[in-house]
């Protein structure tokens, strides 16, 4: 039982766990002979290929290039979701339309990541990322100046902001697979979690921006400018940010190679990976990584990357909500990610009426503490996950385990939970906290949900990095469909309920999904086993 992790009985290699380093040389790669190592003695998980179109040959600055485009977008395409959270006293006037009705335009554009994303996902599956991030791109542009110049058309803003759900959904569901392929098992950590305050730092500084630049100049100049640096932004898309997927083959996937041996024994000790020789050290291929400009790079199609019928592609998420580990993994982020969407209901109600009366500069500006929160959380688990997992490994003779991940769960129940309680006590009282304590929680509450989003996200490429992109997908549909609920709903139950009781229950309901997190540790390895051996997509013949 390595460090609370129950052992498998089944298996003598279980997919994800894997080797990082030779501490005491041991290894459950099958192949384990001949591994590549980082020049600082790091097995490099997975193995990399000879060939120079694999991602993980090409240079780190590069690499990280191509996040950092990615990443740029993933600020930018973030903006679309909380694009009209300061603005609602401000539409609800223009349109003369209920509060619940501004609410749903967030609400509609939320539906319209989650269906665009179930299907743009089994499309990378098929013919890779690259081209979806070029659609999403250029659907942003449209959307966005289509909304800016709908006029006092309630139901044209309405599909705008639609279409404005689907140019988003390639970077919300897409950015954290790319990093997965991009780079290795231990270099993962801080990238992703910097492709996650990518996706959520830029949506919670959005509302200080907007409020301000909506009193200046109107709230149609929020769509305008998001078209504008859209366009500015496509350029880097076409020429740098190349196709990320690759094919590898199986061998070298050593953190998902099934091995379906049925020993209870543990693997022993190989001679051969004492302290790494200069043979076993990854030198990428000569002239590997085509040059930024080629044909290759330029492509928007870049062949199939499976062979899957399509149909079966879309139906393959569906079936995996039934996997503990995925399911845990919609739970702990989507959650958390719904809650903060009705905590932006909250905030546009109790703060435009008494006691506070603010202004929609002034509601723009509350979201400050969610984006110190976002850049809190971020710095949490990149300060944490990568060496956690190190340090944990170490402990563990050498051996990785992807429930390691796990471990950034804690922060998040501390932060996150503490957040929630927090925010319903002062936000129901706001002449006596005033707008300082509720603000304050609400940024716990966005650092939590950051911290809980890495956690999952890392946790899925390391422990199913075969899976990733449908559990991703799972995750898409449900924290979208959940917050679609919300902007529904969220306002009528706030009135009938309370603010303070309603958040009480809400934090009661997240300290349960965190808590289930100790069972996902502590059974994660074999729950891994467990499907490895009974293929839960081959018996549905989903693959």
């Amino acid at each position: 039982m390595g460090l609370g992790i129950l052992e498998d009985k089944h298996m003598q290699h279980v997919p994800g766990t894997a080797t990082l380093d030779d501490v005491d040389q041991l290894s459950y790669a099958p192949h384990s002979g001949h591994l590549k190592h980082a020049k600082d003695g790091t097995i490099l998980v997975p193995q990399p290929s000879a060939s120079p179109s694999d991602p993980l040959n090409w240079p780190l600055p590069r690499r990280d290039a191509i996040t950092a485009i990615l990443c740029l977008l993933s600020v930018l395409a973030s903006t679309l979701s909380p694009l009209l959270a300061a603005n609602t006293l401000t539409l609800t006037l223009y349109f003369e339309r209920p509060f619940t009705d501004i609410a749903l335009l967030t609400g509609w554009h939320l539906l319209g990541v989650g269906v665009a994303g179930y299907f743009f996902v089994a499309s990378a599956r098929v013919y890779g990322k690259r081209h979806l991030y070029l659609l999403g791109t250029v659907i942003i542009i449209i959307s966005s100046a289509w909304g800016g110049a709908s006029g006092h058309s309630y139901k044209s803003l309405v599909a705008a902001r639609v279409f404005q759900g689907v140019g988003l959904a390639p970077f919300e569901a897409l950015v954290n697979a790319s990093v997965g392929d991009l780079y290795f098992v231990h270099e993962r950590g801080k990238r992703m979690a910097l492709s996650n305050l990518s996706l959520f730092g830029g949506a919670f500084f959005t509302p200080v921006i907007v409020g301000k630049m909506t009193s200046t100049l109107g709230w149609q100049w929020t769509f305008y400018f998001i078209a504008i640096f859209a366009a500015a932004m496509l350029p880097l898309v076409i020429f740098y940010v190349p196709e990320t997927a690759f094919v590898r083959d199986s061998h070298l996937n050593t953190d998902i190679t099934n091995a379906n041996a049925t020993t209870t024994e543990r693997p022993k000790a190989d001679t051969e990976l004492h302290a790494p020789n200069t043979s076993n050290t990854h030198h990428p291929p000569p002239g590997s990584a085509p040059p930024i400009l080629s044909r290759a790079n330029l492509r928007i199609f870049n062949g199939r990357f499976a062979d899957e019928n399509f149909l079966q592609l879309l139906a393959r998420p569906f079936p995996l909500f039934f996997h503990p580990g995925i399911l845990w993994s919609c739970l702990i982020q989507a959650t958390m990610i719904g809650w903060t969407v009705l905590i932006g209901i909250v905030l546009a109600a109790i703060m435009l009426g008494p006691p506070l009366f603010f202004n929609e500069v002034q509601t723009g500006y509350m979201y400050t503490g969610a984006f110190v929160g976002a850049l809190i959380g971020f710095a949490i688990a990149g300060l944490l996950a990568d060496p956690s997992a190190r340090w944990t490994t170490k402990r563990n003779h050498g051996v990785y385990e992807p429930e390691f991940r796990l471990l950034l769960v804690i922060p998040q129940l501390i932060l996150g939970c503490g957040g929630l309680f927090g925010f319903g006590i002062t936000a129901a009282n706001t002449t006596r906290y005033g707008w300082f304590w509720p603000d304050f929680f609400f940024g716990m509450e966005v650092a939590g949900m950051v911290l809980g989003a890495v956690a999952s996200a890392l946790y899925i490429v390391d422990a199913h990095r075969d899976l990733s992109v449908e559990a991703f997908t799972c995750a898409l549909v449900f924290k979208n469909v959940f917050s679609f609920g919300l902007t529904w709903s969220g306002f009528g139950w706030l009135n009938r309920g309370g603010i303070k009781v309603v958040f009480m229950a809400v934090g009661g309901v997240q300290v349960g999904v965190c808590c289930l997190t100790i069972l996902m540790y502590v059974y994660g390895k074999r729950n891994r086993s467990f499907f490895a051996r009974h293929d839960i997509l081959r018996i549905l013949r989903l693959r």
